[in-house]
């Protein structure tokens, strides 16, 4: 079996799609992209397709040694997301020639269901409570939620209330038997991540993410040490090397992204490094259906995971949401919070081709907002 064609498709809301065709008529998808960038990963695909076209798509590990390590110049997003999705989809064309699940070929499953959590927003909190309201009778029993919007470098008396009032109605509206996870999207600096997660401890969340920027990875360590707070890293370290500082710090949930830190063959790495440091693994995927499809198919074979975000209703998919380009959504029916496992080859779902192709036609840019702080400085976004 040889791979003959490599294409790429850029879709509603913000995702690519990759597609490798084989000569036995096998076809394997994957998602690569960087949010806001993925005209540049689609550049990067169409390079490391030179590479790939004419080899055996099942020399997996071989393909990705190359592609991550044969053009000298090593790592970052862009290359890092663009082998990702090709490799989601060599393991999704291994997967469909052996006639089993991706999960069966890392080992077997260690679970039957993975549980999910769902994004909730909201303005004000009663929004907040009504949103998390609608998630619990839709059978989600984790949510998460950003801790805040712009923040300024050290929170003001009143962003800290706004923090903790969230938080409160966020525990009022869940209960005490549901779990939120409290997102500080590295808005916050050391000292003030430090100062609110004291005030949010009691409410008791899941975790708290990336309450630092990632290149702050030095600081962790202190943070860790300030908090009962479970911290959780990770949607923009790449590889098993960005996260051993993280796991050496103490996080406690690492939180690897398979459409950027080098696919399935990474992150099943990334996990097993995580489990000898005792941090649990819960993948970043806030993106589309097979992103979240590949996530799934490690989960099911990873012992140290959590549970798996999902994009189902967030608000960036206005376009376009997860079941767009699936023909069946099956796989993507949570039932109690979980994703049930199935038998489905690769990596278990079906691509609407002719809905992808249709929508590639027309799909316009997607570019994350730039904030400001009242004084015109740049804000973290």
């Amino acid at each position: 079996m040889k791979i003959t064609r490599i294409e790429t498709f850029r879709l509603p809301p913000r995702w690519l799609f990759c597609r490798v065709e084989t000569d036995d008529g096998i076809v394997g998808w994957g998602e690569p992209v960087v949010e806001g960038r993925a005209e540049v990963v689609r550049t990067a695909v169409d390079v490391l397709a030179e590479y790939l076209v004419g080899r055996d798509p099942l020399r997996i590990q071989d393909h990705w040694q190359v592609l991550t390590k044969g053009g000298f110049y090593r790592g970052g997003p862009v290359l890092s997301s663009a082998v990702a999705g090709l490799d989601q989809a060599l393991w999704d064309i291994a997967g469909k020639a052996y006639g089993v699940p991706v999960h069966a070929l890392l080992g077997g499953p260690v679970r039957d269901a993975v549980r999910v959590y769902a994004w909730v927003g909201g303005d004000e909190p009663a929004e907040l409570a009504d949103d998390i309201a609608a998630q619990v009778a839709a059978g989600f029993t984790a949510v998460k939620m950003n801790a805040a919007g712009r923040v300024s470098p050290l929170p003001t008396s009143v962003e800290t209330a706004a923090v903790v009032e969230r938080a409160a109605t966020a525990r009022e509206a869940l209960g005490p038997d549901r779990d939120m996870a409290i997102d500080f999207h590295g808005r916050f600096t050391p000292a003030g991540a430090r100062r609110v997660l004291e005030l949010i401890a009691p409410l008791h969340p899941l975790f708290a993410e990336e309450p630092v920027l990632p290149e702050q990875t030095h600081l962790l360590p202190r943070l860790v040490e300030s908090t009962a707070v479970p911290i959780a890293t990770g949607e923009r370290l790449f590889s098993r090397a960005e996260f051993l500082p993280a796991l050496q710090a103490g996080i406690a949930v690492a939180q690897p992204d398979l459409s950027h830190a080098g696919g399935i063959s990474e992150v099943h790495r990334i996990a097993a490094l995580a489990e000898t440091f005792g941090a649990l693994l819960a993948p970043h995927c806030p993106l589309g259906p097979l992103a979240l499809a590949a996530s799934l198919q490690v989960a099911f074979a990873t012992p140290n995971f959590l549970i798996q975000e999902q994009s189902l209703g967030i608000h960036y998919n206005k376009s376009a949401d997860l079941l767009s380009y699936v023909l069946d959504p099956a796989p993507f029916r949570f039932t109690d919070g979980h994703a049930r496992r199935t038998t489905l080859p690769g990596l278990g779902i079906t691509v609407d081709e002719a809905a992808v192709r249709q929508a590639d036609a027309s799909a316009a840019a997607w570019r994350n907002p730039v904030w400001r702080h009242p004084d015109g400085s740049f804000a973290e976004w």
